[in-house]
């Protein structure tokens, strides 16, 4: 039986002051995030904000010919609906579950009314939608410069920093669609990630056997919001580089 998670999962939500948990938590609803569940689309009223436990959500951009691809992702580190307190009702991006998992929701009026009591929740805030535009930022300049390869590393080492588990599943489309780039494309990045012993690639799932070698081959895109997100969110627990192979996080990864 899996265990229900609890609102301290979620980095933020724990890193709230007692008296703030107080008047939070009895408003908390956990839902459940399937994969490729749709949280907010775009242009679409926004009623809640939701802080994922053990789920990363991908923040798309939607082309009018359907074409998308992901500007950011939010797991455990962060919340996803921003722009509620930033003055707004609505984003121009789509928010697609590509992770399954589950988050706490929170009404908007329950989230504004604690933002405008400039406490320790706003700050919080200010300070995680700053880390959020340097990934949204860094990964603008990283599909438009670098190589689809480094650009599945550098989605990979991000989508292992707010995991809570250790698999991660999701068809070679769907990633392909996150990145913008064909299918075919991920599947070659993938079997040169396998020829270099960086990970194992076996009936559809990927094992990340070396962590450090991943990291340099990733661009720097990776570090850059690494250290940015560990400077602002200093509420993240650190994380040190993984030595045992058996505790590494596995992806994987559907072929259809």
């Amino acid at each position: 039986m899996s265990v229900k998670p609890k609102p301290q999962h979620n980095h933020l939500l724990a890193a709230l002051m007692p008296e703030v948990q107080d008047r939070l938590f009895p408003y908390l609803e956990l839902v459940p995030l399937p994969l490729r569940a749709v949280l907010y689309e775009s242009r679409r009223p926004m009623r809640h904000v939701y802080f994922p436990t053990d789920s990363i959500v991908s923040l798309q951009y939607l082309m009018e010919n359907g074409a998308s691809t992901a500007i950011s992702v939010v797991g455990n580190e962060g919340l996803l609906g921003i722009t509620l307190f930033l003055g707004g009702e609505s984003t121009p991006s789509r928010s697609l579950v590509q992770s399954a998992g589950f988050a706490y929701r929170l009404p908007r009026q329950r989230v504004k009314e604690e933002f405008n009591r400039h406490g320790q929740l706003l700050l919080l805030m200010l300070r995680y939608t700053q880390a959020l535009i340097t990934q949204v930022s860094q990964t603008a300049v990283c599909n438009r410069h670098h190589s689809i390869d480094q650009q599945l590393c550098r989605w990979l080492l991000l989508s292992m920093d707010r995991l809570s588990h250790n698999h991660l599943t999701m068809t070679q489309e769907f990633i392909g669609n996150m990145l913008g780039v064909r299918r075919e494309g991920v599947t070659q990045a993938a079997l040169k990630l396998q020829q270099l012993g960086v990970i194992s690639y076996s009936r559809g799932l990927i094992k990340v056997l070396d962590r450090p070698t991943l990291e340099k081959l990733s661009c720097e895109c990776y570090s850059v919001v690494k250290k940015e997100t560990d400077l602002l969110l200093n509420y993240l627990p650190q994380r040190s580089v993984i030595t045992n192979i058996d505790a590494i996080p596995t992806v994987e990864l559907i072929t259809v």
